[in-house]
């Protein structure tokens, strides 16, 4: 780096940093119903002072997506996203040590729902653009921030960017999801199926007169134990895997049950396509239902495609060195099970990906949830010198 450059992590206010962080999860942005308007309307306020480009896209019902773009770009030749989502899930039943809102500081860690998923590591995206900027960092190519709604159901908000091309131009993509400020440069995608079964209601003493939807159910559950996905084994994300989450049917003991409803999580691996394993499973129901004259509903709850970039990418291998050389990070590519934003984005984009956050991945959706106050720093400090590293300076 530059004399400017080494210096730039001098700008990095501590306490302003961890400030700003408890004003974010003091919002209460649960998902449903979001409200994420508010998370995006507290961070164009907050950088108001800044010369920083703030733009906040209204998607109605409370929600919001928001883009912040670094004003000194001369080219578009590179474009950097920095991605982050707003929602959270709900805090649970299970009561937390700390207000799940507060924000609260014990022994050098920020609590709250939403510090490690993912409101810390959108924190640090936001302030490392505006600490750039405050030491008059001139970039050549764009560095910009997209803050989303929804990702905790569905993808919404940047299921609408994507809708409305408004990072087509992008050339690399970093996700602030909890990695513990590792690199991720791969992660699964997901597929969620409700099934439900009908048969025919009967009194319990004459079951032959009825069609029994929850031995419909358990003759499918028996034929997926036996099939097979189509894949490759990923190098760093290993197999698929199918989970039966939930599963209800029935009213009383003495009555035949003419429904049954189960949801199934399935987990993919690059390679493998969500509308060839939708087909199978169909298949597979449809084959049991007619078995028994039964009927059957379908239905997709969420489908998200799993993000592959190769360790070899030239992004990647910058990425890691913008760890090694300026914050003396050894940083190993590796993979995670849970899907991100850049499921949506990265099949329409076809761009290197990686994932680097200040949380711990295991904290994520956890009671007591918390990110680290020296990784959340140091996260800012690696977002700073990579968009540096990436897009060059005037």
């Amino acid at each position: 780096m530059s004399t400017l450059q080494s210096a730039i992590f001098d700008v990095i206010n501590e306490k302003e940093s961890i400030q700003f962080l408890q004003s974010l999860i003091q919002l209460d942005s649960v998902n449903p119903q979001g409200n994420e308007k508010r998370v995006a309307e507290a961070i164009q306020a907050y950088l108001k002072t800044s010369n920083l480009q703030v733009e906040l896209d209204d998607l109605g019902n409370t929600r919001a997506n928001l883009f912040v773009t670094y004003p000194n770009g001369t080219t578009d030749e590179k474009y950097l996203v920095y991605s982050g989502h707003f929602d959270t899930v709900p805090p649970g039943k299970i009561e937390w040590e700390h207000d799940p809102f507060s924000g609260e500081v014990v022994n050098n860690k920020v609590y709250g729902r939403g510090t490690t998923d993912m409101k810390g590591g959108v924190a640090a995206m936001v302030l490392a653009m505006k600490y750039l900027e405050q030491a008059g960092v001139k970039l050549k190519g764009k560095l910009q921030f997209v803050g989303t709604a929804g990702e905790e159901v569905d993808g919404f908000g940047a299921k609408k960017v994507v809708e409305k091309g408004q990072i087509d131009k992008a050339t690399a993509l970093v996700v602030s999801e909890p990695s513990e400020n590792q690199i991720f440069h791969a992660h699964k995608g997901c597929l969620w199926l409700e099934i439900t079964t009908y048969g025919k209601t009967a009194h319990g003493s004459m079951p032959d007169q009825g069609i029994n939807s929850i031995l419909t159910m358990n003759e499918f559950i028996n034929s997926l134990k036996t099939y097979q996905f189509e894949y490759t084994p990923h190098p760093v994300l290993g197999h698929p895997t199918m989970n039966i989450g939930t599963i209800e049917g029935g009213v009383k003991t003495n009555v035949v049950p003419d429904q049954c409803k189960m949801t199934l999580d399935i987990r993919t691996v690059p390679g493998q396509n969500n509308e060839r394993i939708l087909i199978d499973i169909e298949n597979l129901i449809k084959t049991v239902a007619a078995k028994s004259e039964a009927t059957y509903e379908l239905t997709v709850i969420n489908s998200m495609e799993s993000v592959g970039t190769l360790e070899s990418d030239d992004f990647v291998q910058l990425a890691i060195a913008t760890g090694k050389n300026h914050l003396d990070l050894d940083l190993k590519p590796s993979g995670v099970n849970y899907y991100t934003d850049a499921s949506v984005y990265c099949p329409h984009l076809q761009v290197p990906a990686i994932i680097f956050g200040p949380g711990k991945p295991t904290l994520a959706h956890q009671p007591n949830e918390y990110v680290e106050i020296d990784k959340f720093i140091e996260s800012i400090r690696y977002f700073m010198a990579l968009a540096i590293d990436y897009l060059g300076e005037n």
